[in-house]
């Protein structure tokens, strides 16, 4: 089978402006007309575009979409705005038996591209609400992206391809994911990464949002996302910024006490701090992509099995890519210069540690611990006892290799790695042994293990594969 052909950006925009059922209007903030520019300088734009429009200053956008309560203009509310607004024209002003056989659609974007001293990145929303088929309701495609191109005017390219690309795709692909890859057509991903996806309406039925999102991470168009109680994917900066970060790492395969009285214990010792304002705390659950691996490939159901757990328990829920603990460190702090804190078990201590972890770095284990040390973080560390034979281990006994271990030593010396207090009755519990009791319906066995009603949350909905009743 041969593969797919690549189109340009100006033969997608030529395609789109041929197709006679296709109508609709552009209109974009920040960046200018980039993504109109593309339809207009390949000819036949008349039998797609009704209207472009970039209303470029700021009180004349005001006027036409209304204020934004927190001031911003390059944010999802002021996206929906656009969409709602001018879409609704479309509707009210273009005569429905003259255009019975149009698909309708509008195209917006709110764009910030990098500033002249390159001290902020280039970012912004894009979306498309679009008629898939003859008189259905539309459907919406939005993402949020970050742009790397070190020049304004790279990026402004950049974001003509991207719209473009967004637009042929909706018309002619079904599957979402493919549309996500889509958009990165004559791009590489060194240019932008999506952080945020959301799609609805009739012409993405059935999706979940949340594997979208997945998706994001494992097909390396972002390194993170997080999703919020309700299930939704937001955009990093809205939950992180100037926020005290609190992040517990683990497989939540499924959550249990253990993982509860982890949190419990180092959120009370964060809220001690003096640098930590009790008021303005974001707590994160986060689970990397390589423990989705575990067992091979990611398992689509089993990731939603513990994001609705979590989401179910009121947590905020973080993908990462990164395995390593300090491009996890180095992630957060773009978003806060407060102080940080994060909660680990002392297995997990043990592998920051193991040099092997930082061969791709030059200047090695060195190298990292030098962005650790250069940011505002602290470690509660919980303590590991699975028996009465095993001596318990915390801080003061934790077996660290020779080598590095003076690096270990600096960090406690200086206050950064704290003993958590812990509950002894449940230190012997593992979210392995527990899964394998669910998956094995040992009734009775394992409901106690996992926080209060969880354990019905799982038998209600057959999570991790279960097929246990519920008592």
């Amino acid at each position: 089978m041969p593969d797919k052909v690549t189109l340009t950006p100006e033969q997608k925009a030529l395609r789109i402006n041929l197709e006679p059922s296709i109508y609709g209007s552009f209109v974009e903030i920040g960046a200018g007309q980039e993504v109109a520019r593309n339809f207009f300088k390949v000819g036949s734009a008349s039998g797609t575009i009704a209207k472009t429009m970039s209303a470029y200053d700021k009180y004349f956008s005001d006027a036409i979409y209304g204020k934004e309560k927190d001031g911003r203009y390059v944010c999802k509310s002021r996206l929906n705005k656009m969409l709602d607004h001018e879409y609704g024209l479309l509707k009210e002003r273009l005569d429905p038996e003259e255009y019975k056989d149009t698909r309708f659609f509008t195209f917006a974007d709110t764009i910030a591209t990098i500033n002249y001293d390159k001290t902020k990145r280039g970012h912004g929303w894009i979306g498309l609400r679009f008629q898939k088929n003859l008189k259905e309701e539309p459907s919406d495609f939005i993402i949020y992206i970050e742009l790397y191109d070190q020049d304004a005017k790279l990026q402004q390219e950049t974001i003509g391809t991207i719209g473009t690309n967004l637009i042929y795709a909706c018309f002619n692909e079904a599957d979402p994911k493919e549309i996500l890859k889509s958009i990165y057509d004559n791009l590489s991903k060194d240019q932008f990464k999506i952080n945020v996806v959301e799609v609805k309406g009739p012409a993405f039925k059935n999706i979940d949002n949340r594997l979208l999102s997945l998706n994001l991470v494992k097909e390396g168009m972002t390194d993170a996302v997080i999703f919020t109680p309700d299930g939704i994917n937001q955009q990093p900066a809205s939950i992180l910024r100037k926020k005290n970060i609190l992040t517990i790492r683990g497989s939540f395969r499924p959550v249990t006490k253990v993982n509860i009285d982890m949190l419990e214990q180092g959120l009370s010792n964060f809220k001690a701090n003096k640098k930590v304002e009790k008021n303005n705390i974001q707590i994160l659950f986060e689970i990397t992509l390589s423990n989705l691996k575990s067992e091979g490939q990611v398992n689509d159901q089993d990731f939603l099995d513990r994001a609705d757990i979590l989401c179910s328990l009121g947590y905020t829920v973080m993908i990462s890519n990164y395995k390593k603990y300090y491009k996890l460190i180095e992630y957060l702090s773009q978003f806060t210069k407060l102080r940080m804190g994060l909660i680990l078990g002392v297995d997990s201590l043990i592998d920051m540690f193991e040099e092997k972890y930082y061969r791709n770095l030059n200047g090695g284990i060195m190298e990292a611990f030098g962005i650790i040390l250069t940011r505002d973080i602290k470690f509660y560390l919980y303590p590991f006892k699975p028996n009465k034979e095993i001596e318990l281990l915390n801080s003061s006994n934790v077996p660290i290799h020779p080598r590095v271990k003076d690096i270990y030593n600096y960090l406690c010396s200086n206050g950064r790695i704290e003993d958590l207090k812990y509950n002894k009755d449940i230190l012997g519990i593992f979210s392995k042994d527990v899964l394998k009791k669910i998956k094995s319906c040992e009734e009775g066995s394992w409901e106690e293990n996992v926080p209060e009603g969880v354990s019905k949350i799982i038998k209600e909905n057959n999570l991790f594969g279960t097929t246990c009743s519920i008592k």
